[in-house]
């Protein structure tokens, strides 16, 4: 799949990734709008405990401190140079790195294992892109969906209570030794892999599963923010002082539109996804698996691309107004900040016939009335 925001591999590191070191760094690991930069191999101290950070314009930024008392420190990715004195001839592995990485429509563990494979970065037995225990966990409810379907095809109506892929996966060593054999031979059999095999199969399955379950979920806490946004829209839209404000109204339809569109587009991978994996049952082997497995991480940058977009400007909305606030800062805010950046998620779904829509769209806004 093409996105336009591919990871350069000119300059290929060759490196591991680094373990969270604290349990803030692995929550922040959850989410797809923050990269802390301690995971990477980065050798420049100051930048090993950044951040990268989308704003509400969609913009990333390298954030170099940030608290409540102190606010956010930020420089722009190609301000890395100037604020740490490299050469600009031949610039730095940290830098290239960094400023590649900037360009990706989102930072969510499964998006950045396909475009960090692209640097020479090794992701395929790390640790540090994994979703947190307590991710996990909240996706419990997800999961079940599809433990279940393998269970009853391995096991055929069997009344095995099993809603997570660690508990899955627990069966197959489990503390009599004969019960643990005799389910590693019957899902063997099943699937027409080998016994070494199994393990690996159920990771794989595991993982694969896991990120539909994570972009599931985020679509689901972003639905309400959406449909709280669009109430706001239509209150701004009847608003006497604002209704003829044609500059505005235009705005509006076209963020409401592109939003709609997007969200749309999410859940019809999500539909897609359905359907072959229910036919992947009918006929359920490595192969079939594997099949699957390769259709959901492709769309994987698409995804996350397009929901990192999204969850960054509804939190953004919902952050900055609370219910009551001024109509006239709102409308502002939507001239600005919440039109800025959307024709960067307009260009990642590869479904959109015309990448430069959006932006046409608002150069063709009407002048104001």
């Amino acid at each position: 799949m093409t996105t336009g925001h591919q990871v350069s591999d000119d300059h290929s590191l060759g490196e591991d990734l680094v373990l969270p070191e604290d349990a803030a760094t692995e929550l922040e690991m959850d989410t797809m709008h923050i990269l802390p930069l301690g995971v990477l191999p980065i050798r420049t101290p100051a930048l090993k405990r950044a951040r990268l950070v989308k704003n509400i314009k969609l913009e990333s930024m390298i954030e170099l401190f940030g608290g409540d008392s102190t606010g956010s420190g930020q420089i722009a990715p190609n301000a890395l140079g100037t604020a740490f004195d490299w050469p600009k001839e031949h610039g730095n592995k940290d830098e290239r790195l960094v400023r590649s990485l900037a360009k990706l429509p989102s930072f969510d563990v499964y998006s950045l294992r396909v475009q960090l494979r692209k640097h020479g970065i090794n992701t395929d037995s790390s640790e540090a892109l994994k979703l947190s225990g307590a991710k996990a966990e909240e996706l419990t409810l997800y999961m079940t969906v599809f433990t279940k379907p393998l269970l009853e095809h391995v096991y055929g109506n069997s009344d095995r209570q099993i809603d997570s892929v660690g508990a899955l996966i627990g069966m197959f060593s489990a503390p009599d030794k004969q019960e643990a054999l005799k389910n590693l031979q019957h899902i063997a059999a099943r699937l027409g892999i080998g016994l070494r095999d199994v393990p690996k199969f159920l990771e794989e399955f595991g993982d694969v599963y896991m990120s539909l379950a994570y972009y599931r979920d985020c679509l689901d806490t972003i639905i309400p923010q959406i449909l709280a946004f669009e109430e706001s829209m239509a209150d701004i839209k009847k608003n006497q002082q604002l209704r003829n404000y044609r500059r505005l109204m235009h705005c509006i339809e076209i963020i409401c539109e592109v939003v709609s569109n997007l969200t749309q587009s999410v859940l019809n991978r999500f539909t897609e996804f359905d359907q072959n994996s229910a036919a992947m049952w009918e006929d359920l082997s490595a192969v079939s698996f594997n099949r699957i497995k390769e259709s959901i991480q492709r769309d994987h940058v698409a995804i996350g691309g397009i929901l990192c977009g999204l969850t960054v400007k509804m939190s953004g909305w919902e952050n900055k107004f609370k219910p009551g606030s001024g109509v006239v800062r709102r409308a502002e805010f939507i001239m600005s900040d919440m039109v800025q950046g959307l024709d960067l998620i307009g260009r990642i779904d590869e479904n959109d016939p015309d990448k430069s829509g959006i932006s046409e769209m608002l150069l063709k806004t009407p002048a104001a009335s």
